[in-house]
C-alpha cells in the first residue's frame, strides 16, 4: 500500500483544491492501482463531476455514485467532498464510481423542510463561510443571525459580506448599515463590497485567498456578480433582481467548485428561499454570544429571561445595551431549533413533553393561588 505521504506528493495538483496531508492520510486506506482521490466540484442526479490528478495538473472527471448511495440524505456526495474514485469502473457516460467519501472536516446543514426531519448538506470540508447580504433592500438583522448560527455550527469562519454596497450613497449611511450587522453578529468580520466599483474586493480576495469558502445568500443578494469578480471570467449566469422587492431569480442552480486566481476555492450556491435550523445548539451560542454572556450573569441559573428578578439580559435591554428585537430573535430560533431536534431525537422530545407538563402545572398553581387570595 502507498503511504500517505507518497500519495500527498503524487496529488500535489490537487493542493490548489484543498489536499493536504491530512486528507492523504484519510485517503491511504483506499490507495491502490485504481482508486485516485478526487475533490467533488458538482453534483448532478447520481453523478458527479470531480477534479482528480493528472500528471502534473488536474482534469474533470465524471463519477457514478451508485455505490455509495444512502437514503440519509446527509450522507450523499456534496460539492466539496473529498471521494475515493475508482477510474477502472469505466462505463457508458461515465469516467469511474465513487467508491467512498472521506470524512468530512465541516458541513454546512440546513433543514430541508420545516414540515421534515431531514437535513440538507450544502457544502463540505469549508473552511469560510461567506453570507453575501444586499444592500439595495433593508437589512433583515433575524436573517443574518440565522445564517451565521448555521454557519458558526458548520465549523467554518463565518464571514458577512454586504453587497452591492455602491448603492448606500452616503458613506455615513454605510456606516451605519455596517454596524447594524456587526451587531447582529458578534465576532464576526462584516465586510462591504461593490462589485461594480470594486470597493472591498481586495480585502475580500485576501481574506479568501486560503482554503475553501461557501458563498451562501437568498436570490438577489449579488453572489453571482460575485463570484465572477472573484474568479475573473463569467462563470456563472447573473439576472437583474426584481424592482419590486430586490430579490433575484435563481441563476445559479447548482452548487459548483470554483478555482480563484489568487488561490482557494470557492463553492458557489443557488439562492436560499428558506433556511431553516439544523441541530445548532453550538452555533446558536456562537451567534448570540452578547446574550449568552449577559446570562450568566443572571440571579437564577435557569433563567427564562421574562420577569425573573436579577435578570441581566432584562435589565441590558432596559438600559439600551441590548436590542430587545435580539432576545425575541434568539429565542425564535432556538425554539425552531429544539422543535427540529425533537423530531430526530426521541429522548428530547421527551424532554420537552416533560417541561412542558410541568410549566403548565405550575401555571395552573400559580392561578389557584391568586383565586385563593382573591377570596
Amino acid at each position: 500500500m502507498q503511504s500517505s505521504s507518497f500519495f500527498s506528493a503524487s496529488s500535489r495538483p490537487l493542493t490548489a483544491y484543498g489536499w493536504d496531508d491530512g486528507f492523504a492520510e484519510s485517503f491511504a486506506a483506499y490507495a491502490g492501482q485504481d482508486s485516485v482521490p478526487g475533490r467533488v466540484v458538482r453534483v448532478d442526479r447520481g453523478r458527479v463531476d470531480a477534479v482528480v490528478p493528472d500528471g502534473d495538473g488536474v482534469r474533470t472527471v465524471l463519477a457514478d455514485t451508485a455505490l455509495v448511495a444512502t437514503s440519509d440524505p446527509m450522507r450523499v456526495p456534496c460539492t466539496g467532498d473529498w471521494a475515493v474514485i475508482d477510474l477502472g469502473e469505466v462505463g457508458a457516460g461515465r469516467d469511474g464510481v465513487v467508491r467512498a467519501l472521506l470524512p468530512r472536516r465541516t458541513a454546512f446543514v440546513r433543514s430541508a423542510s420545516s414540515k421534515r426531519s431531514d437535513g440538507q448538506v450544502l457544502a463540505a470540508n469549508v473552511d469560510h463561510a461567506v453570507i453575501a447580504v444586499s444592500l439595495a433592500v433593508d437589512l433583515d438583522l433575524g436573517r443574518i443571525e440565522r445564517f451565521v448560527s448555521l454557519a458558526w455550527e458548520s465549523g467554518a469562519q463565518p464571514l458577512l459580506v454586504l453587497t452591492k454596497a455602491d448603492l448606500a450613497g452616503d458613506p455615513d449611511v454605510l456606516a451605519h448599515l455596517v454596524a447594524d450587522a456587526e451587531t447582529a453578529a458578534p465576532g464576526v468580520r462584516v465586510l462591504a463590497v461593490s462589485a461594480t466599483d470594486g470597493d472591498g474586493l481586495d480585502v475580500l480576495t485576501a481574506v479568501l485567498g486560503g482554503g475553501t469558502s461557501v458563498l451562501l445568500g437568498q436570490s438577489g443578494a449579488g453572489k453571482s456578480t460575485l463570484a465572477n469578480v472573484l474568479v475573473g471570467e463569467d462563470v456563472q449566469d447573473v439576472r437583474a433582481a426584481r424592482d419590486r422587492d430586490g430579490k433575484g431569480r435563481h441563476t445559479t442552480t447548482t452548487r459548483d467548485l470554483l478555482v480563484l486566481p489568487g488561490g482557494g476555492v470557492l463553492i458557489d450556491t443557488p439562492g436560499l428561499r428558506g433556511v431553516g435550523m439544523w441541530d445548532a445548539d453550538t452555533g446558536l451560542a456562537r451567534a448570540f454570544s452578547d446574550v449568552a454572556e449577559l446570562a450568566e450573569e443572571c440571579r437564577f441559573h435557569d433563567c427564562a429571561h421574562a420577569t425573573e428578578p436579577g435578570c441581566a439580559v432584562l435589565a441590558a435591554i432596559e438600559s439600551g445595551a441590548l436590542p430587545q428585537r435580539r432576545l425575541e430573535s434568539y429565542r425564535k430560533l432556538l425554539r425552531e431549533n429544539e422543535r427540529i431536534v425533537a423530531k430526530t431525537d426521541a429522548r428530547l422530545r421527551a424532554e420537552i413533553r416533560r417541561d412542558w407538563k410541568q410549566k403548565q402545572a405550575l401555571g395552573r398553581h400559580m392561578v389557584e393561588r391568586k383565586r385563593g387570595a382573591r377570596g
